[in-house]
């Protein structure tokens, strides 16, 4: 008969990377850590921060549009959230683009020279595919830095044609994306000042700028209005297909009546008007979370029965004992969840 004995674990990580802070703040076993280099304001509430990751991030992994979630610590309480990665610097540095417009991005963009920061490996798939196609990037607000990042790489890979619509209400990366269509002939480049002209995102629009914008493979990273538009109209015109969406904030449905939700091992119960993280969380529980987009999976859970709809893509799920996402969740019925 075979005996188990308690294996010690003789190295503890944590232990490791108390000492290892101690002497350099950047070391670390596993994790990765960056320090914050130089922070440039792009527009008033929009920054560019310039991150020196340490030796334990994997630069080769690295695709284009792919994202990065920083931790920071507030108040003593570690707070996350995803940033697109802008591009990486020949001495290795990375540039995010970080919009002042909730409690992580108004401290990380508030960080001095020398603040150090926890960061993950890069993840995400929104990323270019490997064909020869002709391209049409879309990008508002915020969305930018995830579609010029990109827009750098398809200049790089092949000559083939770019068009880019770039709605925002100020001149982030305005200059650069004028500077790259001078000295790219394949890419035409149009900027829609949304304050100065009130123009919205439609099938018009598109015919007029883009005319074969129905043979393109489309990227397009931005505000849920314009991705539900997006999303509408290569739903109706049946090229779906062609069309690739990265969300950076996802809009609960509020014609839906709230429901009960009852966290089972917790025996925790709650209403559920918005997604089901922010609403357990106005219920005073804290389930374990990252990005609140859907991407980093941290808040994946079992829904033993129940209804819920996903407010990314509109796919219902009646079923029992399958895996949701809190955050891009709502429910539709009374909930129950595994937690």
């Amino acid at each position: 008969m075979q005996t188990l004995s308690y294996q010690p674990e003789w190295v503890r990580e944590d232990f490791v990377d108390f000492i290892a802070a101690k002497i350099n703040p950047l070391w670390a076993w596993k994790k990765v850590k960056a320090s914050i280099v130089k922070t440039r304001a792009l527009s008033p509430d929009f920054y560019q921060i310039e991150l020196r990751p340490n030796r334990n991030f994997k630069y080769q992994q690295l695709q284009a549009g792919q994202s990065v979630l920083v931790t920071v610590v507030i108040e003593g309480v570690r707070q996350q959230r995803h940033y697109s990665i802008v591009k990486v610097l020949a001495n290795g540095d990375i540039i995010l683009a970080v919009k002042r417009q909730g409690k992580v991005s108004k401290a990380l963009s508030e960080l001095t020279f020398g603040s150090i920061v926890e960061i993950s490996q890069a993840q995400g798939e929104f990323t270019l595919n490997q064909e020869h196609t002709a391209l049409l990037l879309i990008a508002s607000g915020s969305g930018i830095s995830a579609i010029y990042s990109l827009l750098q790489a398809a200049l790089k890979q092949s000559k083939r044609e770019i068009s880019m619509l770039y709605f925002s209400r100020d001149e982030a990366f305005h200059a650069e994306l004028q500077h790259l269509a001078t000295h790219y002939p394949q890419l035409s480049y149009q900027h829609f000042n949304t304050l100065k002209t009130k123009q919205h995102l439609n099938i018009e629009l598109l015919e007029q700028y883009v005319a074969d914008f129905k043979q393109r493979q489309t990227y397009a990273c931005g505000a849920n209005g314009m991705m539900q538009s997006l999303q509408q109209i290569y739903t109706d015109l049946k090229i779906q297909n062609q069309l690739k969406q990265e969300y950076f904030q996802v809009l609960a449905d509020e014609n839906l009546t709230e429901q009960s939700v009852t966290f089972l091992r917790a025996q925790q119960q709650f209403l559920a008007k918005t997604n089901l993280l922010e609403s357990a969380e106005q219920a005073g529980l804290k389930p374990t979370h990252g990005c609140r987009m859907g991407v980093c999976n941290t808040c994946t859970c079992t829904k033993v029965s129940g209804s819920t709809k996903n407010m990314l893509t509109g796919e219902i799920d009646h079923a029992a004992n399958t895996q949701i996402k809190l955050c891009i969740s709502q429910a539709l019925s009374p909930v129950i969840i595994n937690l």
